[in-house]
Protein backbone atom coordinates (compact mmCIF):
# COMPACT_ATOMS: atom_id res chain seq x y z
CA UNK A 1 0.00 0.00 0.00
CA UNK A 2 1.34 3.60 -0.66
CA UNK A 3 0.10 6.93 0.51
CA UNK A 4 0.28 9.71 -2.04
CA UNK A 5 1.64 12.30 -0.15
CA UNK A 6 1.13 14.85 -2.34
CA UNK A 7 3.17 17.90 -3.57
CA UNK A 8 2.14 20.72 -1.54
CA UNK A 9 2.67 24.00 -3.68
CA UNK A 10 3.96 26.46 -1.12
CA UNK A 11 3.34 30.37 -2.02
CA UNK A 12 6.44 32.77 -1.65
CA UNK A 13 5.04 36.17 -0.94
CA UNK A 14 6.96 38.48 1.13
CA UNK A 15 4.85 39.80 3.66
CA UNK A 16 5.08 43.91 3.87
CA UNK A 17 3.30 44.01 7.28
CA UNK A 18 7.05 44.76 9.17
CA UNK A 19 7.84 46.60 5.97
CA UNK A 20 5.48 49.41 6.39
CA UNK A 21 5.91 49.23 9.62
CA UNK A 22 9.60 50.42 9.86
CA UNK A 23 8.45 52.57 7.02
CA UNK A 24 6.03 54.28 9.31
CA UNK A 25 8.72 55.22 12.18
CA UNK A 26 10.87 56.20 10.28
CA UNK A 27 8.68 59.01 8.76
CA UNK A 28 7.22 59.86 12.30
CA UNK A 29 11.63 60.27 13.21
CA UNK A 30 12.08 62.45 10.30
CA UNK A 31 8.66 64.43 11.45
CA UNK A 32 9.97 64.78 14.88
CA UNK A 33 13.88 65.55 13.80
CA UNK A 34 13.09 68.28 11.13
CA UNK A 35 12.04 71.32 12.86
CA UNK A 36 15.10 70.72 15.23
CA UNK A 37 17.03 70.83 12.35
CA UNK A 38 16.39 73.78 10.96
CA UNK A 39 18.78 76.63 11.59
CA UNK A 40 19.20 80.37 10.82
CA UNK A 41 19.31 84.00 11.55
CA UNK A 42 15.93 85.79 12.78
CA UNK A 43 15.59 88.66 10.57
CA UNK A 44 13.41 91.96 11.20
CA UNK A 45 12.74 93.82 7.78
CA UNK A 46 12.38 97.06 7.71
CA UNK A 47 8.84 98.90 7.67
CA UNK A 48 8.38 101.46 5.45
CA UNK A 49 6.05 104.65 6.45
CA UNK A 50 4.12 106.96 4.28
CA UNK A 51 3.87 110.20 5.11
CA UNK A 52 0.00 111.29 5.49
CA UNK A 53 1.23 114.74 5.67
CA UNK A 54 -0.18 115.62 8.83
CA UNK A 55 2.87 115.98 9.72
CA UNK A 56 2.95 114.16 13.35
CA UNK A 57 4.57 110.76 14.60
CA UNK A 58 7.22 112.41 16.75
CA UNK A 59 10.63 111.93 16.74
CA UNK A 60 11.07 108.91 13.63
CA UNK A 61 14.59 109.91 12.45
CA UNK A 62 17.01 106.88 12.44
CA UNK A 63 20.54 107.50 13.51
CA UNK A 64 22.75 106.09 11.14
CA UNK A 65 26.24 104.90 12.05
CA UNK A 66 28.64 104.93 9.80
CA UNK A 67 32.08 103.44 9.50
CA UNK A 68 34.87 105.25 6.86
CA UNK A 69 37.48 103.60 5.36
CA UNK A 70 40.17 105.59 7.38
CA UNK A 71 38.13 103.49 10.60
CA UNK A 72 37.11 107.08 11.27
CA UNK A 73 33.17 106.67 13.27
CA UNK A 74 30.04 109.19 12.20
CA UNK A 75 27.03 109.25 13.81
CA UNK A 76 24.86 111.18 11.35
CA UNK A 77 27.22 112.79 9.94
CA UNK A 78 29.27 113.95 13.27
CA UNK A 79 32.45 112.68 13.53
CA UNK A 80 33.47 110.54 16.51
CA UNK A 81 36.29 109.40 18.55
CA UNK A 82 36.32 105.64 18.71
CA UNK A 83 36.90 105.48 22.17
CA UNK A 84 34.09 107.90 22.69
CA UNK A 85 31.65 105.84 21.08
CA UNK A 86 30.24 103.62 23.32
CA UNK A 87 29.71 106.47 25.89
CA UNK A 88 28.38 109.05 22.89
CA UNK A 89 26.23 106.14 22.00
CA UNK A 90 25.05 105.58 25.64
CA UNK A 91 23.67 109.08 25.85
CA UNK A 92 22.26 109.25 23.13
CA UNK A 93 20.06 106.38 23.46
CA UNK A 94 19.36 107.19 27.32
CA UNK A 95 16.09 109.51 26.66
CA UNK A 96 15.42 107.32 23.62
CA UNK A 97 12.44 104.83 23.83
CA UNK A 98 13.00 103.06 20.10
CA UNK A 99 16.83 101.63 20.89
CA UNK A 100 17.50 101.34 17.01
CA UNK A 101 20.26 102.16 14.59
CA UNK A 102 21.47 101.43 11.30
CA UNK A 103 25.15 100.99 10.69
CA UNK A 104 26.66 101.23 7.36
CA UNK A 105 30.67 100.60 6.59
CA UNK A 106 32.40 100.94 3.33
CA UNK A 107 33.09 98.22 1.48
CA UNK A 108 36.75 98.34 2.04
CA UNK A 109 36.50 97.54 5.40
CA UNK A 110 37.55 94.20 7.07
CA UNK A 111 34.64 92.31 8.41
CA UNK A 112 36.61 92.73 12.11
CA UNK A 113 36.64 95.97 12.14
CA UNK A 114 32.51 96.21 11.18
CA UNK A 115 31.70 93.82 14.19
CA UNK A 116 34.09 95.61 16.31
CA UNK A 117 31.49 98.79 15.88
CA UNK A 118 28.74 96.13 16.64
CA UNK A 119 29.90 95.38 19.91
CA UNK A 120 30.44 98.51 21.10
CA UNK A 121 26.51 99.36 19.96
CA UNK A 122 25.56 96.23 21.77
CA UNK A 123 27.48 97.04 24.97
CA UNK A 124 25.70 100.92 24.71
CA UNK A 125 22.36 99.19 24.86
CA UNK A 126 20.75 99.70 21.29
CA UNK A 127 18.61 97.08 21.00
CA UNK A 128 18.08 96.19 17.83
CA UNK A 129 20.69 96.20 14.56
CA UNK A 130 20.13 97.43 11.26
CA UNK A 131 23.07 96.93 8.57
CA UNK A 132 22.40 98.90 5.65
CA UNK A 133 23.21 96.44 3.17
CA UNK A 134 23.82 98.77 0.18
CA UNK A 135 27.16 99.02 -1.19
CA UNK A 136 29.15 102.30 0.57
CA UNK A 137 32.25 103.97 -0.01
CA UNK A 138 33.37 106.50 1.81
CA UNK A 139 34.04 110.04 0.11
CA UNK A 140 31.15 109.88 -2.28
Amino acid sequence: MSVDIGASKQKSEPNVVPLCDILLVLLIIFMVITPVMQKGIDIKLPETQQDDGTGGGGDVRGIVLTLESDKTVKINQDVVEMTLLENTLRDLYQTRTDKTIFIRADETLNYQDVLRIIDIAKGAGIEVLGVIPERYKSGI
